[in-house]
This record gives C-alpha cells, structure tokens and sequence, in this order.
C-alpha cells in the first residue's frame, strides 16, 4: 500500500535534518497533473514534499494509468533539493489519512502545509447516480478533506502562523451531481478549518481552478473552454501551482477562509 522514496529517509531510518519546511500534496497520481505541478513548484520554492497517489483511480478513468509517474514526480522534485517520501493511499478507506500521517512522519518529520488535489470524479446526473457512487464521491472528496484536516491539526507543530490548509474545488454540478455535490461539502469543511483551527496559527482557503487540461479534455471541450476564457485559452496546471505557492509563503498569510477563483475568467 505504500511507497516510500530513499530520498525522504535518513541512513538511521530517522527524519532528515533541514531546514526545508514539509508539505503533503494528495493526489500526485500523474505527472501531467494539478497535484504533480504543484509539488514540483513548491520544491523549486524551497519545500520538502510528501505525496499521494492511488493508481486504482486513475486506471478505472478515460485517461488511464501511468507507470513510472511516481518515480518521475519524486525525480523531478529531488532536482529542486527536496526530500520526498510517496504513500499509494486509498482515501475511501477512513483509516487511510492516520496512516499517511503517520508514515509522512517516520520518513520526513512534520508537515507545515496541507494542500488536496485528491478526487473522485465520475460523471452521472440526478437521475442516473448510484447510491454506491455517491457515497464514494463523499468518502473521498468530503470525509477524507475532513479526516486529513483533523490529523494535520492534531499534529501541527511548526510555527504559529506557518500552517496552510489548500483545498481544490470545483463549482460543476449539472451532470456531475456525486462529484459538484461533495465538492460543496469540502468548501464548507476546508473553510470552517480556517476559524476552527485559528488558535494554532493556520490559514485555509479553497481554489476553483476552473477547466484545467490535464489531458481528459476532448478537442470540443479545450475549443469551448478556450472560448469561455477572456485570455482565450484554457487552465494549466502551472497556474494553480503559482497561487498555491503564493498562499503558502509568509506573503500569502494575510489570505483566509477564502474560496478563490483562479480561472482566467471563465464564464
């Protein structure tokens, strides 16, 4: 169930000494992915990276399963100087965000910033959705955001006005009932963390990317979000990973409980 990558793990099998601080990505299953450019922006700032990946999601889905892309996200974030360590985790499983805590830590120590690009994410519309698929859709996208926060919280231990909680969201419903549905459930989660959680000096906050082409757009879909967009193209991972990177700098402390979107201007 789990990957741990040498460069995260000390020669006594203690956390490494740096003075790098630690984010964990979930959701870090392709390298053409959100969750994999923001790891890697986030190591060229000076981050150490744990991440998650779960390859029986993306094998089930259109755009299929990628071997070898954790081992090519952990060697292009080893490039920028960071320490990693990879957990395959299956989020429906409620035990699942303990463990990951609990193996991010053996091998990388802490972690300062918690950003979720993790999903489930299966088209089907008020009439045709499953009670099967929409519990998954809510095990994954709402409870396990929830679960993820509450260990990150009980754990914290950096400094006081260090902490980030980032969530990715999305505002589509019509058709995609299970997935907008729970997306909704986690703005609510991720936000009440940035009151909740005030008392230990962590900020969160939601982004909308809008349409990102991570590779599952078809020619009609990028031709009418390209269309949709005033700058007249559409998403990519990079501009997600720059706001992320902005939010979790000491520059991006003052931005709190916002759901913010970051879509070029998609109508």
């Amino acid at each position: 169930m789990t990957n741990n990558v040498g460069q995260g793990q000390s020669d006594h099998g203690q956390p490494p000494s740096s003075a790098r601080p630690l984010a964990l990505v979930t959701g870090v299953g392709r390298t053409v992915g959100i969750g994999a450019g923001i790891a890697r922006r986030l190591a060229a700032s000076g981050w150490d990276i744990a991440f998650t990946y779960w390859s029986p999601y993306d094998e089930r889905m259109a755009w299929g399963g990628e071997p070898g892309a954790t081992e090519s996200v952990t060697d292009a974030l080893a490039e920028h100087g960071a320490a990693t360590t990879a957990v395959e985790a299956d989020l429906a499983d409620p035990d699942t965000p303990a463990r990951i805590f609990d193996e991010v830590e053996r091998g990388l120590g802490s972690v300062t910033a918690l950003v979720m690009c993790h999903c489930e994410s299966v088209d089907s519309g008020l009439l045709d959705t499953t009670v099967e698929s929409f519990d998954l859709h809510f095990a994954v996208n709402a409870r396990a955001t929830w679960l993820l926060i509450r260990e990150y919280a009980r754990r914290f231990a950096a400094a006081p006005g260090s902490g980030r909680i980032i969530s990715l969201t999305s505002d589509h419903t019509a058709g995609n009932l299970p997935y907008g549905a729970s997306k909704g459930a986690l703005d609510r989660i991720t936000l009440a963390a940035a009151h909740e959680l005030a008392h230990l000096g962590i900020t969160a906050n939601v982004i909308n990317p809008g349409p990102v082409d991570t590779g599952w757009m078809t020619d009609d879909v990028r031709e009418h979000a390209r269309s949709m967009t005033p700058l007249n193209r559409v998403g990519t991972p990079q501009d997600t990973a720059h706001l992320v990177d902005f939010l979790c700098s000491p520059q991006g402390g003052w931005i709190n409980g916002q759901l913010l979107m970051s879509n070029g201007g998609f109508a």
